[in-house]
């Protein structure tokens, strides 16, 4: 039996000051809990960012409740449809930021970000050809989707984007800078830092990827594969016009737009796989994964050691090797 979409994902931050965010969010916690939410909430000094999930009825309580809130009363929720829970659990944690950038003088958004682009400007800026653009999210989550022709940092976490920027700044000299991230949340400070870098005119996509590929008007166009999100759904569709798959898969190339995580605990790697290639490659990123002891796939597949042999010889490769 189909599910019908009577479940929302909701999307959101808010920068403003929270006095005490370990107060808040241990009363923030119970409440989401009260009425049934799933999702994960960081709160910090400097406000709130979080991704929840629920029925119609309890996300709808839930934005209610946080408007009521003078803080929180001008709050964006980007909203998703979904069949069911995106998240297993509910967290609310308190942080010491909203998005680890680990700055030594941090930036305030609330004082100093880049101008916010609408879906619009922003689709208009980027064929400018004084124009880059530059995703503010990590590498993983460029390889399953981006603005056509969009650079592509090299790194695993946000806070190594100020390093990676410094050593590529002569290729951003003198240019209309252009940033984006899932939810716009990311931009708001790397923006900011881009201007105390001495970058002059820095524009970021207000509202995120997410915003971008709901707008009427622009419907997702010029951005290719799809987004990452942060929770069990993994990717969304953003292009309303025409999908273009840019993932490729790890083992064969192919193209691919499912995630995985290696089996191997100790490695957990996230990587663009098939179903059939999951199955030849027992979920290991490299053959020592593969032949780990505490490879999962083996576990969950109650997979004999004559039976992983018979699979690495298959791959030419044998249970002795380097183990």
């Amino acid at each position: 039996m189909e599910k019908n979409n009577n479940y929302q994902v909701l999307l959101y931050y808010q920068y403003v000051q929270i006095d005490d965010p370990e107060g808040y969010a241990a009363e923030h916690l119970k409440f989401c809990k009260e009425l049934g939410l799933k999702g994960r909430i960081l709160v910090a000094q400097e406000g709130i960012n979080g991704t929840v999930s629920g029925t119609i009825e309890q996300t709808e309580a839930y934005m209610e409740a946080m408007h009521q809130d003078p803080r929180f009363a001008d709050m964006v929720f980007k909203i998703d449809e979904a069949a069911d829970h995106a998240f297993k659990k509910m967290h609310v944690r308190p942080r010491k930021e909203l998005v680890t950038f680990r700055l030594e003088n941090d930036i305030n958004p609330l004082e100093t970000t880049g101008n916010h682009l609408s879906p619009k400007e922003f689709y208009e800026a980027m064929q400018d050809e004084n124009t880059i653009v530059i995703d503010a999210r990590n590498d993983y989550e460029y390889d399953l989707g981006h603005f056509r022709g969009a650079v592509r940092p090299d790194i695993k976490t946000f806070r190594e984007l100020p390093e990676w920027i410094r050593e590529h700044k002569d290729q951003f000299k003198d240019k209309k800078v252009l940033t984006y991230c899932t939810g716009g949340i990311r931009c708001e400070k790397f923006s900011g830092w881009l201007l105390e870098e001495g970058f002059e005119d820095v524009n970021q996509l207000h509202g995120g990827i997410v915003t971008y590929g709901k707008d009427p008007e622009v419907q997702g166009e010029l951005w290719d594969g799809k987004c990452y999100v942060f929770d069990e759904r993994i990717s969304v569709p953003v292009n309303q016009k025409e999908h273009v798959v840019v993932g490729v898969d790890y083992f064969d190339g192919e193209p691919c737009e499912r995630y995985i995580n290696c089996a191997n605990p100790e490695c957990n790697k996230q990587i663009l796989c098939s179903e059939e290639n999951e199955h030849k490659y027992l979920r290991g990123c490299t053959h020592e994964c593969r032949v780990s002891p505490r490879n999962l796939y083996v576990k969950e597949h109650e997979l004999s050691q004559e039976e992983v042999e018979e699979r690495l010889q298959k791959l030419g490769e044998t249970l002795k090797q380097e183990i």
